[in-house]
């Protein structure tokens, strides 16, 4: 790994964590989780930009396939892998533990690590972080609206569709196509292992997603129904 990637992971790692103290601090009254999603949101919202900004070609996204990482994409990728960095660490203060979270930045963490250290196949790992940055913001603002006292309203369903329509196109859409290229390519095998374990989490998260909305609507449907 470029020693340069390595310095910027470093600085961003504790820049991230700079962020949520400042967040902290200029809102008390939100609670631990709050404020980390808060950053989790901004990160969510730069990694988007910066990967969009390293595409080299918008009639392929995930092109050149299975070649040299560019320096904007080792940047963006380094970027990411801070913020998972200092959201695992933020994870094992929050009192909320949760295990399948930590599961996940650990197995992203390798990826990107991996990634970086092979120098190769940017063009993938970026696109794949597009895909699952792109419905952060919104499962995020559903967390937030609930925290606040809005759960069960018309402004949070509205919340969960829209995170749920995203996640669902992003996800099982751009996923497999792009897992696809991915394991089709010449790619280093520990790559491709990540691909292929990403669109199985993805397909999890999925089902359980479709099951949470089904269920709002039902309840939403049956609400209105007795008042009816």
């Amino acid at each position: 790994m470029e020693d340069y990637i390595v310095r910027l992971v470093v600085l961003g790692t504790f820049s991230w964590a700079a962020l949520f103290i400042i967040v902290r601090k200029i809102c008390p009254n939100l609670s631990f989780s709050s404020c980390n999603r808060i950053v989790s949101t901004i990160h969510a919202a730069l990694a988007v930009t910066l990967a969009s900004l390293s595409v080299e070609d918008w009639n392929c996204p995930a092109c050149p396939l299975a070649s040299r990482s560019s320096p904007s994409q080792m940047r963006t990728l380094a970027v990411s892998l801070a913020y998972l960095i200092y959201d695992l660490i933020c994870c094992l203060f929050d009192s909320h533990f949760s295990v399948d979270n930590s599961v996940h930045h650990l197995v992203s963490i390798v990826g990107i690590v991996a990634g970086l250290a092979y120098q190769w196949c940017g063009s993938e790992m970026v696109a794949a972080l597009w895909i699952t940055e792109i419905s952060s913001p919104f499962l995020h603002a559903r967390e937030l609206l609930k925290e606040h006292g809005y759960k069960d309203t018309d402004l949070n369903l509205a919340a969960d569709i829209a995170f749920a329509v995203i996640f669902s196109l992003a996800r099982m859409v751009g996923g497999p196509y792009l897992a696809y290229v991915t394991l089709s390519a010449e790619n280093p095998l520990l790559i491709k292992a990540m691909a292929l374990g990403l669109q199985l989490v993805s397909a999890f998260w999925f089902y359980k997603i479709a099951r949470m909305v089904r269920y709002k609507l039902f309840k939403r449907t049956t609400g209105t129904a007795k008042l009816a």
